[in-house]
C-alpha cells in the first residue's frame, strides 16, 4: 500500500483503515480484545446507531479528515480520530463482521440496508496521516475535551493521563493546550492513577463494575473529599498536583478496595454498589467513612441508608424525623377530602397518630421545662 504523506489530506481504500484498540472511548483492558468485541461497546456507549442510520441514508460524507497513523500490525492505517465512523462503515458494510459481532458478543443490532446508489461513498475515505500519536494529540483533544465533539469523563480522563505519561508535559501545559482553564483534567487524571493502582493490585477493574455504565464522576468528586482523602491515606489538595503512580498508600490498599466496590460494586464477587445518586450518595458515603461504627454497619449490611443513619447524630436524625413527620401530617390533611368514612381502621390509625403525636409533645415539653430550669 502506498501510504499517504504526512500532513497531507489524501483519499484511501477503507479496506487499508484499522480500529484503534486504545480508543479512550473504551474501558478496561482492550490490547487483546478483537474488532468484534470493540465495536459492539462502541455501539453501546458511543450513539452508533444515529450515525447508522444518517450514513445508510445519505453516504458518507467525506468533509472531515480521519486522522491516522502507522502502527498496525499487518502494515495499515490506525484511525486515531473517527473510530465511530469507521465502525460504522464497517457495519453497514460488512455483512460478516456484523454476523460475528451478533453471535460473539450477544448484540441484538439492527443495520439499516444501503440504497446501491450509495454504496461506492463508503470505498474510500479521505485521511489526515500524522507521524504519531503525540502530534494528533492538541487537535484530538481539543475537539473531545472542550471542543464540540465532547467524549464522556472517562475518555476525558483516559486521554490526558496517557498523554501526561508519555511526553514530558505537565498536566496544566496538556490543560492549556486543550483549552481547559479549570483544575478538572488534574482530578481525572489523579482519579485515573488511583484506578489503575486498584486493577495492579487486583482489587478492581472497572469492565467487573455492576452499573451498566460507569460513572467516572463518581469517582473523581469523591477523591476530592476530605473524608475519603483521609480514609485512603491522600495528603490534602493531593489531586491539584501533577499525580504519581500508586497514590493511595500500600497500607490503605484494603481501604481502596471498599470504597471503589461501594461506589461501583463487583460482579465477581456479588458486590452490589451502594452509590446511586452522585450527589447525595458519594456525599454521604463520605459521612460515612468518617465514622467507625458506621463503617462497620456498612460493611455488615451494605446499606447505605443505615451506614449512614449510624453516622448521623442523634440529634441531627431526631430533628430530622420531626420535620419528615410534620410534612406527612400535612399531606395527609391536605387530602383528608379522599376520605370516605367507611374505612373504619383508617380511623383507628389516626388515632394512633394523635395519641403518639401527644407522648411526643409531653416529652419535649417536659425536658424544655427542664432544661429551663437550669
Amino acid at each position: 500500500m502506498n501510504l499517504p504523506r504526512i500532513a497531507d489530506p489524501t483519499k484511501v481504500p477503507v479496506a487499508c483503515l484499522r480500529l484503534d484498540h486504545h480508543n479512550p472511548r473504551l474501558t478496561g483492558r482492550t490490547d487483546h480484545r478483537s474488532d468484534e468485541a470493540l465495536v459492539a461497546e462502541l455501539y453501546r456507549s458511543a450513539e452508533l446507531d444515529e450515525l447508522l442510520h444518517s450514513m445508510s441514508s445519505n453516504g458518507y460524507l467525506d468533509i472531515e479528515p480521519l486522522v491516522v497513523m502507522e502502527g498496525s500490525e499487518d502494515g495499515n492505517l490506525v484511525v486515531l480520530e473517527g473510530n465511530r465512523r469507521l465502525a460504522t462503515i464497517r457495519l453497514l458494510c460488512e455483512p460478516e463482521f456484523l454476523g460475528r459481532i451478533r453471535r460473539d458478543e450477544g448484540l441484538k443490532l439492527t443495520v439499516p440496508q444501503v440504497p446501491d446508489r450509495l454504496r461506492s461513498t463508503f470505498d474510500e475515505v479521505t485521511v489526515y496521516r500524522v507521524s504519531d500519536r503525540r502530534q494528533a494529540r492538541p487537535l484530538i483533544g481539543f475537539k473531545h475535551i472542550n471542543g464540540p465533539h465532547k467524549w464522556n469523563a472517562y475518555a476525558k480522563a483516559r486521554f490526558a493521563a496517557k498523554w501526561y505519561k508519555e511526553e514530558d508535559l505537565s498536566l496544566d501545559e496538556i490543560a492549556r493546550a486543550i483549552g481547559d482553564r479549570h483544575d478538572t483534567i488534574k482530578r481525572m487524571v489523579s482519579a485515573i492513577y488511583v484506578l489503575e493502582q486498584a486493577r495492579r493490585e487486583g482489587l478492581f477493574q472497572v469492565e467487573n463494575r455492576t452499573p451498566k455504565r460507569f460513572n467516572f464522576s463518581h469517582l473523581y468528586t469523591a477523591l476530592s473529599r476530605s473524608e475519603y482523602m483521609e480514609y485512603l491515606g491522600l495528603s490534602s489538595g493531593w489531586a491539584g498536583y501533577d499525580p504519581e503512580p500508586d497514590p493511595v498508600p500500600l497500607d490503605k490498599t484494603e481501604e481502596l478496595r471498599q470504597v471503589l466496590r461501594w461506589i461501583y460494586g463487583y460482579r465477581p464477587d456479588g458486590e452490589r454498589h451502594v452509590v446511586n445518586r452522585q450527589n447525595p450518595d458519594i456525599k454521604r458515603l463520605g459521612e460515612v467513612l468518617a465514622k467507625p461504627e458506621a463503617i462497620h454497619e456498612l460493611k455488615a449490611t451494605a446499606n447505605l441508608d443505615r451506614a449512614h443513619d449510624v453516622a448521623t447524630p442523634v440529634t441531627a436524625r431526631f430533628t430530622k424525623s420531626l420535620v419528615e413527620a410534620r410534612l406527612a401530617i400535612q399531606a395527609a390533611v391536605g387530602s383528608v377530602r379522599a376520605y370516605d368514612g367507611l374505612d373504619k381502621s383508617l380511623l383507628g390509625i389516626s388515632a394512633d397518630i394523635r395519641e403518639l403525636a401527644d407522648l411526643l409533645h409531653s416529652r419535649m415539653k417536659e425536658k424544655y421545662k427542664r432544661a429551663g430550669d437550669r
